[in-house]
């Protein structure tokens, strides 16, 4: 058996269902982990100080699993294709793994990685591990990529799915100088707030097992309204990898043999829907990396939105006057991340009420959110405003509607905006009813616009690229 091999981690901080640490464990003799700071990365200005926190952490408990294992993870810091043929020569490891990336800075990197490598004489082996399926495995019928997501969902859901890899039992590490590398305290960008989960392998498990034994059976009954803990919070856990897709599939399985009954299985379907979505916007980024820059619906790269930093700057502090749309902002600003269907709400409002690019908000999204993840924050950015894949073109979120029908007793808001706790329920899913004098009494923003008159603007401008993108797709059919 070849004696060492290299685990390289990046968005896999766990050891249970990672096909790269199992693969090395099962071939060589000796495995040293290494997790490689890179400034391309970690210096982003939209990278949120509340991931590099989850990232710490994780790292750090990483790292103590590793220990009890016999094990070693190392932290250093550079450029990776460079840290890793250095580490490789210095140790005379014969081969390193790691597990696959989709995003297009990771696909580049990856492949300078492979190439340098090469170079050094050094194997590299990139295993499958972010999708389910790979992303070349789910093409229609004439081979190309779906872009529209129930049809993707069919072909992709009728695959078997594999099943999680086990974590080693026992492993070796070689000796290292400790100077070599680097201390988890030098990451940087450090974290003040707090967080509504505990980063790492263990607490992701727990809140998987939380999450099956108790609201998964209610999930599609629960999962819309923010003030209900109704849905999984493992985002940042599958964002970091601190839990495996694969380990999370087989527990819908396993949860799907144990339901009592039809309506627990049609809530637990719902999940895997919702599973499925991520998958869809991984794949699409897979097959589309032009997405990270722009829209999928290339006509609306003209869409003639108004720039107004001033509406932006009310938008992210939470103070637009519209109650359901500023208590998710506050509750993203206080603890880095927000429910799913507000994320609608507020994206749809920025770009549809305030007329302001999507990218907008998509970059203070990541600037914030500990779950920022590339492709599922574009997806779904792009799906809000109507200019991505399987578009829904004229939905627009009223956010009173969208008030009245998910908090209905206005407890998300009164919990987020607490300065309106006194005000009636009906009058805070109601905010048109809010007079100039009601709004000064409670020290609550003027509306920053009227609903109704910011729709029809966005429609008629809508309708105009729309135009132009069909004149466009019937000059180039002919």
């Amino acid at each position: 058996m070849p004696s060492l091999a290299i685990v390289w981690h990046r968005r896999d901080l766990r050891l249970q269902d990672n096909p790269a640490l199992a693969r090395a464990a099962e071939q060589f003799q000796q495995v040293l982990a290494v997790f490689v700071i890179d400034p391309a990365i970690i210096g982003r200005d939209d990278t949120a100080p509340a991931r590099v926190h989850f990232l710490r952490e994780s790292l750090a408990e990483l790292q103590r699993a590793y220990a009890n294992l016999g094990g070693r993870l190392v932290v250093c810091r550079g450029e990776p294709a460079e840290q890793l043929v250095v580490l490789a020569r210095t140790l005379g490891a014969e081969a390193v793994f790691f597990n696959d990336d989709i995003e297009p800075y990771a696909r580049t990197r990856d492949q300078k990685v492979i190439e340098a490598l090469a170079g050094a004489g050094v194997a590299a082996h990139p295993c499958a591990e972010i999708l389910l399926h790979p992303a070349a495995e789910v093409l229609t019928g004439q081979g190309k990529p779906y872009t529209v997501f129930t049809p993707f969902w069919r072909n992709w859901s009728a695959k078997p799915k594999p099943r999680p890899f086990a974590a080693p039992e026992r492993l070796s590490a070689p000796s290292v100088e400790t100077g070599t590398f680097i201390s988890l305290d030098e990451l940087g960008k450090p974290f003040s707030g707090k967080l509504l989960v505990t980063p790492g392998e263990q607490a992701g498990i727990k809140l998987l097992d939380h999450f099956c034994e108790a609201a998964l059976y209610r999930y599609d009954e629960r999962r819309d309204h923010p003030a209900e803990p109704g849905t999984s919070l493992l985002s940042a856990h599958l964002k970091f990898g601190t839990i495996g897709i694969r380990a999370v599939w087989q527990r819908t399985i396993e949860s799907w043999r144990k339901a009592p009954a039809d309506r627990e299985r049609a809530n637990l379907a719902v999940w895997q829907q919702e599973l499925g979505w991520r998958e869809f916007y991984k794949y699409e980024l897979a097959h589309f990396p032009e997405l990270a820059e722009r829209p999928f619906r290339r006509a609306f790269e003209q869409f003639p939105y108004d720039h107004d930093r001033e509406r932006f700057e009310r938008w992210c502090r939470g103070e637009t006057g519209f109650p359901f749309v500023d208590a998710a902002m506050r509750q993203l600003n206080t603890v880095s991340w927000m429910h799913n269907r507000l994320r609608m709400v507020v994206a749809s409002f920025l770009t549809k009420d305030l007329l302001l690019p999507y990218q907008w908000g998509e970059r203070y999204f990541m600037q914030k959110l500990v779950d920022g993840d590339l492709s599922a924050n574009n997806g779904g950015w792009q799906w809000a405003a109507s200019v991505g894949t399987d578009p829904k073109p004229l939905r627009i979120f009223n956010p009173s509607t969208q008030a009245r029908r998910y908090d209905s007793e206005a407890t998300y808001i009164r919990r987020w905006l607490p300065e309106l706790a006194p005000v009636d329920t009906a009058m805070l899913v109601e905010s048109e009813r809010f007079s100039p004098l009601f709004r000064s009494r409670y020290g609550y923003p003027q509306a920053i616009v009227e609903h109704k008159s910011q729709q029809q603007i966005f429609k008629e401008r809508y309708r105009q690229i729309h135009s132009t993108e069909k004149q466009a797709d019937t000059s180039t059919s002919d």
